[in-house]
């Protein structure tokens, strides 16, 4: 009787690779819509006209931040990826929504928008990084 070898698949050691660029996609979309929102803030504390600008950015920061949040759970899960990005991804999102309920006190919204910035830098940095495709 002969024994046979079974290969494991490519991927054994490494999370889905379309999951991990659809995160790293959304991260850096969700980064991209923070430079576009704080630009527009920084001109709607010039100009009354800017202020809906401003808000209809921070909209779009919201929708990518689901978005972000679904994908960075099913590298988690299902993808044995790190946990921590999808925490990262949860806390973006109910930062941005305090946004919205601090926008007349900037003594909350300002380091808001500081903290929001800090969590989608970590999150980029680790979803381009190498060590974002090993498993746990």
């Amino acid at each position: 009787m002969r024994e046979t070898m079974v290969q494991p698949p490519k991927t054994a050691g490494r999370t889905s690779p379309g999951l991990l660029y659809g995160l790293r996609v959304a991260a850096t979309a969700q980064a991209a819509a923070l430079l576009v929102a704080a630009s527009f803030a920084g001109q709607a504390v010039e100009s009354d006209s800017m202020v809906e600008t401003h808000v209809m950015a921070g909209m779009v920061v919201h929708l990518v931040a689901l978005v972000q949040i679904v994908l960075a759970v099913l590298v988690w899960r299902p993808g044995r990826g790190a946990g921590w990005p999808a925490l990262a991804s949860v806390a973006l999102f109910v930062v941005g929504l305090a946004q919205h309920f601090t926008w007349l006190w900037l003594g909350a919204h300002l380091p808001n928008g500081v903290l929001l910035f800090g969590l989608i830098v970590a999150v980029l940095v680790w979803a381009w990084s190498p060590a974002a495709s090993r498993r746990r």
